[in-house]
């Protein structure tokens, strides 16, 4: 598992760059993602360890994908993703359980692969995400429960569901044992307009568990 403070490093430096490229002062960037000046400080000075909505929020605001921001190294041709460049991202209740943004890529659309693994009777909620989003959720070992708008799907091993992610929805482990899965999420994102009376998008406000 890759150093928490390597990640850290890697999302203040790629923040600063991509609010220089924008334009936008720290107070303009925190206005947009809805977030305190003194969080948004608190992240570009590799000080606190922000929460999956912290870093969507960002992204969003920032109109680029989640990926773009804790990436450790600039993307080559052919880039190989080892056990230790998975970002860790989400740690849960119950002991085992954990989210790891594995890999992703900006164009020609944004698209990420996490692996998830919940732990007996624990579970990950997210608001909707922008219109148009879609998931990809394909279990492993155990089963998972996925609530889509109120709607339960159990999802067993060898098992996917795709869905519509601009809606509220839930993962989350079926009964006392374990799931695991990957995750595909694809979402469409418009880069944000310079003007600063434009409003950022937004994306899901999950909080950890």
């Amino acid at each position: 598992m890759n150093d928490p403070r390597r990640v850290e490093a890697a999302l203040a430096r790629n923040l600063r760059e991509w609010r220089a490229k924008r334009g936008w002062s720290q107070a303009e960037l925190a206005t947009r993602a809805g977030l305190s000046k003194g969080m948004l400080v608190q992240v570009e000075q590799a000080q606190t360890n922000p929460s999956i909505a912290t870093l969507c929020k960002l992204a969003n605001a920032l109109g680029v994908a989640l990926p773009r921001l804790v990436e450790v190294d600039d993307e080559p041709v052919v880039r190989k993703v080892t056990a230790d460049d998975v970002a860790w991202l989400w740690r849960g209740k119950a002991k085992t359980s954990a989210a790891g943004l594995v890999a992703g890529i900006e164009a020609p659309m944004p698209v990420e692969l996490w692996t998830w693994t919940i732990g007996p009777r624990d579970g990950y909620d997210a608001i909707a995400h922008p219109p148009g989003t879609r998931e990809f959720i394909h279990v492993l070992e155990g089963e998972a429960v996925v609530t889509v708008d109120g709607v339960q799907v159990p999802v067993g091993a060898g098992e996917c569901v795709v869905f519509r992610a601009d809606r509220p929805h839930r993962y989350a482990s079926a009964g006392a044992r374990a799931t695991r899965f990957v995750m595909v999420v694809v979402e469409p994102v418009e880069p944000p307009s310079s003007s600063a009376a434009a409003p950022p998008r937004r994306r899901p406000t999950a909080r950890r568990a």
